[in-house]
């Protein structure tokens, strides 16, 4: 049987890293935001490449739904990684229980100030703060207890002891293959990765420590006031 592991984030929070540094160790097979194309087809929002992106993915989401659940041919792991933004209301989350969930989080500071360079005037809905502690408390609810949480910035100051942390809370043998990846584009990346993933196309790893947080626009830093608490509760239970 293979472990389903759902790792929830928002946008620009070192997520597609984490997705490639589960595809190298070598056991696990890994699916971008699989929840992508269905969110865009129910919300019909502007999103860069949305036409290629509902084209190339499932907008069904009881069909990615059911796919989340089942067991890739010859993995002992499937890592998923899910946008808390795409789990709109109107999508079941009753596949949550057959899951491994786990919780990616970031300064909000530093997610508005990298997506404010790919997409003009975010809201908080763009960001997925508020969902992903709507997800966090669903998931503790099913499971009746806290799922693991990891910073990104803790990734960043030291990937070997975060990872192995992570592996640990999530009941699998970590591996130093983790920690490195080729560069350049991957096979399993989103149609999408054009758009977003010049930075970690240029990767071969988890990156340095981050430095000071960026200097927001009064605009952007309300923005980043409101999503705070969020981050502040999440941040509780690494």
């Amino acid at each position: 049987m293979t472990q389903k592991i759902a790792m929830w984030s928002g946008p620009r929070n070192l997520s597609t890293a984490m997705l490639y540094s589960f595809a190298a160790r070598g056991d696990c097979a890994v699916w971008d935001e699989p929840f992508y194309a269905a969110y865009l087809q129910a919300t019909n929002l502007p999103h860069p490449m949305a036409a290629e992106v509902i084209a190339a993915g499932e907008p069904d989401p009881q069909k990615v739904a059911t796919l989340c659940t089942q067991n890739p041919p010859l993995q002992s792991l499937f890592y998923q990684k899910h946008m808390t933004l795409h789990m709109i209301p109107a999508f079941d989350r009753g596949f949550l229980k057959d899951l491994t969930n786990a919780f990616l989080i970031r300064h909000p500071a530093r997610v508005i100030a990298s997506y404010a360079q790919k997409r003009e005037s975010p809201t908080l809905a763009d960001l997925g703060f508020t969902q992903q502690t709507e997800l966090f408390d669903q998931v503790a609810q099913m499971t009746g207890a806290a799922p693991p949480v990891v910073d990104s910035a803790d990734i960043r100051a030291n990937p070997k002891a975060t990872l192995f942390r992570l592996c640990t809370r999530l009941n699998i043998p970590y591996t130093d293959r983790m920690l490195t990846w080729p560069p350049g584009p991957k096979p399993f990346d989103g149609v999408w990765a054009p758009h977003w993933y010049n930075a970690v196309h240029a990767s071969t790893g988890l990156g340095d420590p981050e430095g000071p947080l960026p200097t927001l626009t009064p605009e952007l830093q309300r923005l980043c006031d409101q999503a705070m608490p969020h981050y502040d509760r999440l941040r509780k239970f690494i």
